[in-house]
């Protein structure tokens, strides 16, 4: 089990990077669905999850293959690219999630909870307003150099791994 946060305090300064930021993520996943098939065949999991301070990589499976797995999310992390196809989708797929959180009542009742309890948090009324107002595609290619640049690394590994 190998777990890898990806801290970047450019996350949470506006709505605006929070939007960014899970388009990035679901643009990434997309990205690796096709080369991570074997690895699912394989029996190795990932799992890449856009946490509020930043991306958590999440990789678990037979250890003598599991670097591998790690490198490839890390490879496409590194050289990250995209069509304006794929970005037209994933934003329209965004719109869809923010609208079905926001219009089940418990779900907006935690977020209203949360948006109280924690400084600097961003409401996901905050965060549908932005994606609805529109996201170019040069202020992703912008947010996500700034993001790679300002990254702060916690890691876990668990099992039969040499240190």
């Amino acid at each position: 089990y190998v777990r890898f946060h990806l801290i970047s305090p450019l996350i949470q300064q506006s709505a605006q990077n929070i939007v960014l930021f899970d388009t990035f993520v679901n643009i990434l996943s997309h990205n690796l669905g096709e080369p991570a098939y074997e690895a699912d065949v394989a029996q190795l999991e990932y799992k890449l999850v856009a946490g509020e301070h930043g991306l958590v990589i999440r990789v678990k499976g037979f250890n003598h293959k599991l670097p591998l797995l790690f490198q490839l999310i890390i490879d496409y992390l590194s050289d990250f690219s995209f069509t304006p196809a794929v970005f037209e989708m994933i934003t329209e797929q965004l719109k869809k999630t923010y609208f079905n959180i926001l219009i089940k009542p418990e779900t907006l009742a935690k977020d209203v909870r949360l948006l109280i309890l924690e400084h600097g948090r961003w409401s996901m009324i905050d965060k549908y307003q932005t994606l609805m107002s529109g996201l170019s595609i040069e202020a992703l290619s912008s947010f996500v150099k700034a993001f790679k640049s300002q990254l702060f690394v916690e890691g876990l590994v668990q099992g039969n791994f040499t240190s």
